[in-house]
């Protein structure tokens, strides 16, 4: 008879969000960015995601991957199918170096994920997809490989996915060799190093973005004028000085280089024809609040940074989050939801705001007040975990939440 075991391994993964950002290709086929960039783990209590890969010789031929109960169309992603190859090379590795090894290298794969967040909504969902899917396969095959090896997979699947394969604060360097081997993200401290850091994130829309990263990019690289000098000294000058601020736990200096690189990133989509737009008028108050806070406290409580969509991201540290967390819940009410959850303790006794709204401009209160959907409490996280909670029963039949 067959072998009709099914092989099964979970984890979860989480969403990274950039300080430093990676924007533009100079390899579009391995994924290889034109300059570094750096990003801090946030916490999967608040955003993760969860992905099962089993595999099975009474599985159909063909590799499947379902994301949030829809069935992805695998064979025509070309990133998807150069991790899994890669993932399968390693495993048949093992299993030519000792033949006792089942043969799961031939096995087709039942991959299943499930984000606890919008997809393609600026929220960093292929970064948490691709890191879990890679994690979850080599659990599977029971690689050997660390975590800073198989970032050279993950970032085949999505460039910034080589990031979550971390915890804490996390560089992906660019690297020089055409082959991409030295393109891998390393560890700069973990996250019981700065555990502090805490993050809300104000959502501003869960729609699609109107312009996807990948041709985003393609069209920076090819037009912009000011992209050249961001890759080429702008970028490593941060890079050097912000590892150094997390080092020396500098909160300021964090702070500051955090919204400059923004500003510049932002800058060079505007700088791009057509120019593109993933900031808008709800995303631009966010900015001028968090100058508003800190101008009010006299010293930088709080940083903003925007990936390639219009949802804010805040840093704060932890004993700030009444200044600025506080501001904000005061700002926002209860016509934002998400005001609950692991990272709200702090907040739940805060009645008044942490800064006086007189010292906020009256525009942008409302403004946040209409766009803001919700809000995500979260903080410095640890990298992929491995679970026993699993997509797949063992008789192969998918788990539907």
């Amino acid at each position: 008879m067959a072998d009709t075991t099914v092989y099964r391994a979970s984890t979860t993964a989480p969403v990274n969000i950039a300080v430093i950002k990676y924007w533009g290709k100079r390899d579009p086929s391995l994924n290889l960015p034109t300059n570094s960039s750096l990003s801090v783990t946030l916490s999967q209590r608040s955003l993760r995601t969860l992905t099962t890969a089993s595999c099975s010789a009474q599985y159909p031929s063909q590799d499947e991957l379902t994301l949030n109960g829809k069935p992805q169309e695998i064979q025509s992603s070309k990133r998807t199918l150069a991790c899994l190859s890669n993932l399968r090379s390693l495993r048949k590795s093992l299993e030519d170096a000792d033949s006792s090894l089942p043969q799961l290298s031939a096995l087709p794969l039942r991959i299943v994920s499930e984000n606890n967040f919008p997809t393609a909504a600026g929220l960093a969902s292929s970064a948490a997809g691709f890191a879990a899917l890679v994690r979850a396969v080599a659990d599977l095959y029971q690689l050997p490989d660390s975590p800073r090896d198989l970032s050279r997979i993950a970032r085949q699947g999505s460039g910034s996915a080589c990031r979550s394969l971390m915890g804490g604060y996390v560089a992906w360097r660019a690297g020089s060799l055409a082959d991409g081997s030295d393109s891998l993200a390393e560890e700069v401290a973990p996250q019981s190093h700065w555990p502090e850091m805490r993050a809300i994130v104000l959502v501003v829309s869960a729609e699609k973005k109107d312009v996807p990263s990948t041709e985003g990019m393609q069209t920076t690289v090819a037009t912009s004028s000011l992209f050249a000098t961001r890759a080429s000294s702008t970028v490593p000058e941060r890079m050097t000085s912000i590892e150094t601020a997390i080092k020396n736990r500098d909160f300021p200096e964090f702070a500051e280089i955090t919204m400059r690189d923004s500003n510049g990133f932002h800058a060079t989509c505007l700088d791009s024809w057509p120019p593109i737009f993933y900031m808008n008028d709800v995303s631009r108050a966010a900015v001028r609040l968090v100058h508003d806070i800190n101008r009010a406290v006299g010293r930088t409580v709080a940083a903003y940074t925007f990936d390639a969509g219009p949802n804010a991201v805040i840093y704060y540290l932890e004993k700030d989050s009444d200044l600025v967390a506080g501001t904000v819940k005061a700002i926002l009410g209860s016509t934002a939801g998400g005001w609950d959850g692991p990272f709200y303790e702090p907040l739940k006794d805060t009645t008044a705001p942490g800064v006086p709204l007189d010292n906020v401009d009256p525009r942008v209160i409302g403004t946040l007040k209409d766009g803001v959907s919700r809000v995500i409490l979260t903080g410095v996280g640890e990298g992929p975990v491995s679970v026993n909670e699993h997509l797949v029963n063992e008789t192969g039949e998918i788990i539907y939440h």
